[in-house]
């Protein structure tokens, strides 16, 4: 097994993996042929929404993990085509056209098609060979913070100072929640910042459940982690269920590795099912100062 060890100085974070290999069932038919990740926030993919995110923290390279129908994903931050290009030229739409050239300009980006066990620490392993022995994010295409600094800038502050690991994470303690998130518990070593002593994947009632602080998506993992997860992989059976990351992580806590628990300040979207998909697409929409006046009334409207 090869060996990641880490620096006396934090070097900056830089790469980011994507984990974006999930066939989107909840929106059949609609994802039949289009990735989930591509399903729009008004005129934007949600995927480049978070690719943005990470630009904004000072990403540099994004490493996508994607699967066998996610071609779209790779020309969406190619470079625009030279149709598209000489059609936005001729009609004038210059700022259209800036807009849709820095896509595949904001970062470096690579793709990989995962391959191993279903599970969250299938797509990080597949990328080891980029990430190499530096700190990196780990995040998901289909949920974010909306925030300011964006989360990954609050999550770099933190691995900057304390150094470890550092989990995104927000309050959630409806019923349903147990049952989609992991949550955590551990001391508190500042205001919202908790080293974490316990992490439970989805332990699927209040009673179960260590915390009602959940870890959702966004990481920053030392790349430690990696000799964890391969050596979880060797003795991964398949009938216990996913290659849970948790898994890793509850094993580096055991170890005495650091991983920090951040209550990021921000609004958290899901978009993995409809209807939170719904929700998140009206609040950008009555944001916006060309359509959101024009949508307000149209719903209170409909609403009467």
């Amino acid at each position: 097994m090869a060996c990641y060890t880490r620096s006396m100085s934090t070097p900056r974070i830089t790469k980011a993996v994507i984990a974006a290999a999930g066939l989107g069932t909840r929106f059949l038919p609609q994802t039949k042929a289009m990735p989930k990740e591509m399903l729009p926030l008004i005129d934007m993919p949600i995927i480049q929404h978070i690719a943005e995110e990470l630009v904004a923290a000072g990403i540099t390279d994004i490493i996508i993990v994607t699967g066998y129908h996610k071609r779209s994903l790779e020309d969406h931050f190619d470079q625009t085509s030279m149709d598209l290009r000489n059609s936005l030229e001729a009609s004038g739409k210059h700022a259209l056209l800036d807009a849709t050239n820095a896509v595949g300009e904001m970062a470096n980006f690579a793709y990989i098609r995962q391959k191993g066990p279903y599970g969250t620490g299938t797509p990080i392993l597949n990328a080891a060979h980029l990430i190499g022995d530096e700190p990196f994010i780990y995040t998901f295409a289909d949920d974010f913070v909306e925030a300011d600094p964006v989360r990954f800038k609050q999550l770099i502050d933190i691995q900057a100072a304390h150094g470890g690991s550092v989990l995104t994470c927000v309050r959630r303690d409806a019923d349903v929640d147990y049952e989609r998130y992991g949550y955590v518990a551990g001391t508190e070593v500042a205001d919202g910042l908790i080293d974490m002593q316990t992490i439970v994947e989805k332990p699927g009632s209040r009673d179960a459940s260590p915390s009602s602080l959940a870890s959702v998506s966004g990481y920053i993992l030392d790349p430690i982690i990696l000799e964890y997860l391969q050596k979880q992989l060797e003795t991964h059976d398949e009938s216990q269920g996913e290659f849970k990351i948790q898994d890793a992580m509850q094993q580096m806590i055991d170890d005495g590795h650091h991983i920090y628990a951040s209550e990021v300040q921000g609004t958290h979207y899901d978009t993995g099912n409809p209807l939170e998909y719904l929700k998140t697409v009206f609040d950008f929409a009555l944001e916006r100062d060309d359509i959101g006046p024009e949508l307000a009334e149209h719903l209170r409207k409909r609403l009467q």
